[in-house]
């Protein structure tokens, strides 16, 4: 038997929410241990912050710059997606989404400036247990072996729990779909990032791991199975006043507004098609994409998420709690006013010139900086820029604002939404011949977030479609996480691939309207050092290091 270092450190944060939090339900008289949750109220608060706190707030490693799951992890994906940058250099954040190489429209080729100068060499130097905090690729990985930790722990405390009153069965079937949905997130965002990964079933106090390192497709296969488990849960779920009482006390009270809040049994459903039908999408390259593979999203995407429905969200609060102040990577990006200074991460010139004219979304949200932004040119060759989003917008009536700083007023989308089911819909539309229906796919996420624009209309060809789509997940699912996965299987981000027509500034401040940007980024990381120092592979384990070199 082997001890996991990441594995036996979310025991350490399962066995501490004493700690004084206020929001987020993780205190009682009886403190939210495993063995104090072996009763109805003990396990609530637990099956709560084990999930929030392990899954999105604590690591042994982090800071202020990159911070938690959602600005910190999800930044790196955004970084790499191009829609945002930085200069910080922090877990070599400043460099991880540095380009190999940028042709400017004059010819002048600028080539990346970092040591290693590859994203490639600079992600497997990073990658050792002794840089600790200081590998980028530790923290994805951390933090959802952390969530599928707890949910173990779930399971294994609900099967030891004796609930209370008529509604006993569907009380427990609903705490057990919340730990079964977590695991598949968890295991769908590993499976997507990283190139092997771990199925593990043990809870923390069974004190068990394993060497057993299996394919990016495996994983992604645990990940739709665990869903599977979540529907068949919620199948159990009879007592809908149970059931809704239930989940009204494993999800934050201050997050049950807005698009948050208690689903219904066919609303959970529908968000897990959703992340199921992601699975498909962003894990393959979209010129290999088979007949079968579009009919499958298409079926999970017309049963996906609906406007009207809840969805799992977070946002956040006075007291800090498991997000922190700064929630999202749009917050990291936004300021009060247009002056030259700008914030940790900086808008991509690339993601603004994704705008169609007279998109509202940019009105509301982009401002022009008062002077260019101009960045160290030691630390990237594609970060400078010309804008930065709005906090709060322009209050322009039903158009969406992507940063908001103001306490609790910026709600995040922790899983699936809307716009992205309608936008996987229309994908599999266009790429099967059914044109006019995926256009008008398109125009109904533009109409939902306030955009302003008119319709597509009939008869595009279905390049002229693909490319609307191309530009809507841009812009409509940015600050997401999702961009890297876009990019990745839109086949531009090989080190001998290349995306034109693309707007960069120099380090002078010229504009290049029709750059080409050489990427060079790896399509799946490693396995991170700090897993394998500690737990090695067994032999037989799938390659724990993607052969790209």
């Amino acid at each position: 038997m082997k001890n996991n270092k990441i594995f036996v450190g979310v025991l350490g944060i399962a066995l501490s929410f004493t700690a004084c939090k206020k929001d987020l339900d993780i205190t009682n008289v009886n403190s939210p241990t495993p063995a104090s949750a072996q009763n109805e109220n003990g396990l609530y608060p637990f099956a709560q912050g084990t999930i929030y706190l392990n899954g999105f707030h604590n690591l042994k490693y982090s800071d202020g710059v990159y911070g938690r799951f959602w600005p910190g992890a999800m930044g790196f994906h955004e970084i790499m997606g191009d829609v945002v940058a930085t200069e910080a250099a922090n877990a070599f954040m400043n460099q991880v989404g540095c380009p190999n190489r940028v042709t400017l429209d004059n010819g002048t080729v600028v080539v990346n400036p970092s040591q290693p100068n590859t994203q490639y060499a600079l992600l497997r130097a990073a990658n050792n247990n002794a840089q600790g905090g200081s590998n980028t690729t530790f923290y994805e990985w951390a933090y959802m072996y952390n969530m599928i930790t707890a949910a173990n722990e779930i399971l294994a405390t609900a099967d030891k729990t004796t609930f209370s009153g008529t509604g006993a069965a569907t009380k427990k079937a609903t705490i057990q779909a919340w730990a079964y949905w977590w695991k598949g997130y968890a295991y769908s965002r590993i499976g997507s990032t990283y190139y092997a990964g771990l199925i593990q079933n043990a809870a923390t106090s069974e004190a068990k791991t394993n060497g057993n390192y299996v394919t990016k497709e495996a994983i992604i296969t645990e990940a739709n199975s665990n869903f599977d488990k979540a529907v068949t849960a919620l199948g159990g779920a009879t007592s809908a006043t149970d059931y809704s009482a239930s989940l009204g006390r494993l999800i934050p009270t201050f997050l049950q507004k807005g698009k948050g809040g208690i689903l219904t049994i066919d609303m959970w459903r529908r968000n897990i098609n959703s992340i199921k039908a992601r699975n498909i999408l962003v894990n393959n390259l979209r010129s290999s994409m088979s007949a079968s593979q579009w009919s499958a999203i298409l079926t999970l995407a017309n049963d996906g998420i609906r406007a009207t429905d809840l969805i799992f969200t977070a946002r956040s609060d006075a007291n800090g709690d498991f997000l922190g102040t700064g929630i999202s990577v749009a917050d990291k990006v936004g300021q009060a006013a247009p002056t030259g200074s700008t914030n940790t991460y900086k808008l991509s010139e690339r993601w603004v010139q994704e705008f169609i004219v007279g998109d509202k979304r940019r009105d509301n949200n982009v401002i022009t900086l008062a002077s260019v932004g101009l960045f160290n040119s030691d630390r990237g060759n594609s970060f400078n820029t010309r804008y930065s989003l709005k906090y709060g917008g322009n209050q322009s009536a039903g158009v969406i604002t992507y940063a908001n700083n103001v306490i609790g007023a910026n709600e995040i989308t922790i899983a699936g939404t809307y716009e992205e089911n309608e936008l996987m819909k229309a994908e599999a539309l266009i790429m099967t011949g059914q044109i006019d229906a995926g256009a008008a796919s398109i125009h109904a996420v533009r109409t939902y977030q306030g955009a302003g624009l008119a319709a597509l209309g009939t008869g595009l060809t279905q390049a002229a479609a693909y490319e609307q789509l191309r530009r809507e997940r841009r812009i409509a699912l940015a600050f997401k996480g999702l961009s890297f996965y876009d990019a990745r299987r839109w086949d531009i981000i090989g080190p001998d691939k290349s995306r034109t027509g693309t707007t960069v500034v120099s380090v002078t401040g010229a504009v290049s309207k029709n750059a080409t940007i050489v990427y060079g980024f790896l399509d799946y990381w490693d396995v991170p050092e700090n897993e394998l120092a500690y737990n090695p592979a067994l032999a037989g384990s799938a390659p724990t290091k993607n052969p790209k070199q």
